[in-house]
């Protein structure tokens, strides 16, 4: 994965660790889940719109 090791992965960790403290990790994890879902659901209208369109130009 991306060329990191397990030392690597582990080092993250522990300074993601250090900069936000064990009681922020939960919080922040939501909020980056929040994020990722409405990423998804926008992606998701979008395509649905650009499939819309498309059976519209060939019905003309």
């Amino acid at each position: 994965m991306f060329g990191l090791g397990f030392p690597e992965l582990l080092l993250i960790v522990f300074v993601v660790l250090l900069l936000f403290g064990g009681k922020r990790i939960p919080e922040l994890m939501k909020s980056l889940g929040k994020g990722v879902s409405s990423f998804k659901e926008g992606m998701k209208d979008v395509t649905d719109t650009t499939v819309e369109d498309k059976k519209e130009e060939k019905k003309d």
